[in-house]
């Protein structure tokens, strides 16, 4: 099938933002996505749209997240207009509770490297009584928090829903069922640089991105890049509806449009295991009740975990490879934080065949460890 412009291998919120950034710019693009059975980081995550701390150990990535932060608005009314689909983006700011002095300071520690190193006068450390002034549920144990103001969160389900729906709209093809299997790089054929295997069907296009999250690391050699993802858990505990009281986002704990309470707060390096363990829940609901004492009395829902996918040190990886020219990797753990940027910021740079100098930052290069 083809030719394409671009073909996007992967599905998920950081595919799908870039495959339909590149369709509003006008190209013939294609997506393809994996069987339902596949892991999908982009269905069971948290929906934050959090520049709080983002880039202490990387600049760049600092400013990233901040244009993606105030990017979002226009991705946000594009999609709606586009699809009728609101991705419930709000952005009222973020709070990190504090329930000791030992991790206020730390917060505040963090604060100061980000202003002397990313230039962030947005992130702000609150007292215990300026915290309760914002937000007078707080418990007794809160001592204080850190805020920032272009934190926020939206719906991920409906946001990836309305990428896919957009992409659709603008005249591209979102092609779930299909396992790609081989990639043959082409050079400078008339029919495209790039043909991809999937089953018995063939795709051509003249540039690719590989943005398969998990998959990517055995997808990624196949163009001469590399991918050294790994999977990290976190679990989530979801609440009944409660009255609307919590009116900022928070790292750990979040209150949707519909009432409901999502809390999460676990790193777990437990390879692709996706059960859930009641300790570490346990651990969960207890810190959000030292934040909210009244949660003690919602009852839960539901709970799930999903999985991370996490470079070694965490941060994204935008890479072009040197032996197939027009063959990209993109990947990070912030999909939807950074969908914006994605959209309307990087899919115009892949669709030219290079990613600017500013991007060397990001490449996977960082990982190689030079001969002796």
């Amino acid at each position: 099938m083809g030719p394409y412009d671009l073909i996007v291998v992967g599905g998920g919120i950081v595919g799908s933002a870039v495959a339909y950034g590149a369709a509003r710019q006008g190209a013939r693009v294609a997506v393809l996505d994996g069987s339902d059975d596949a892991v999908r980081s982009s269905r069971v995550n948290f929906g934050l749209v959090w520049v709080q701390g983002k880039g202490a150990k990387l600049p760049p990535y600092a400013a990233w997240t901040r244009r993606s932060a105030e990017l979002w608005p226009q991705l946000a009314r594009e999609l709606r207009a586009c699809t009728g689909v609101d991705c419930c983006l709000e952005q009222p700011g973020g709070m990190s509770f504090c329930l000791t002095e030992a991790e206020l300071e730390a917060a505040a520690a963090r604060a100061r490297h980000m202003h002397a190193t990313c230039g962030d006068e947005d992130t702000v450390i609150l007292s215990r009584e300026e915290t309760r002034a914002r937000v007078p549920e707080i418990g007794p144990r809160v001592v204080g928090a850190s805020f920032n103001r272009r934190d926020g969160h939206v719906n991920p389900l409906y946001t990836l829903r309305a990428l896919q729906a957009g992409l659709q709209a603008l005249g591209g093809d979102y092609l779930p069922g299909r396992t790609v299997e081989a990639i043959v790089h082409a050079g400078g054929s008339q029919d495209g640089g790039f043909t991809v295997h999937a089953g018995a069907e063939a795709f051509r296009g003249a540039r690719l991105v590989i943005a398969a999250g998990h998959g990517a690391r055995a997808l990624a050699p196949l163009v001469g890049l590399a991918m050294p993802v790994a999977p990290e858990r976190g679990e989530i505990v979801v609440t009944e509806r409660l009255r609307r009281f919590y009116h900022y986002t928070g790292d750990i704990l979040r209150q949707t449009a519909e009432g409901t309470m999502m809390i999460g707060d676990s790193h777990e390096n437990v390879g692709f295991d996706t059960s859930v363990s009641l300790p570490v829940l346990g651990g969960i609901a207890r810190r959000a009740v030292a934040i909210f004492p009244a949660l003690a009395e919602a009852t839960v829902v539901r709970t799930w975990s999903g999985l991370r996918v996490l470079s070694p040190d965490s941060l994204p990886i935008y890479d072009e490879s040197r032996v197939c020219p027009g063959a990209f990797a993109v990947t990070c753990h912030s999909g939807v934080t950074l969908a914006a940027a994605h959209a309307l910021a990087l899919a115009p740079l892949l669709l030219s065949g290079s990613l600017p100098e500013t991007f060397h930052a990001f490449s996977a290069d960082r990982f190689r460890v030079p001969a002796a």
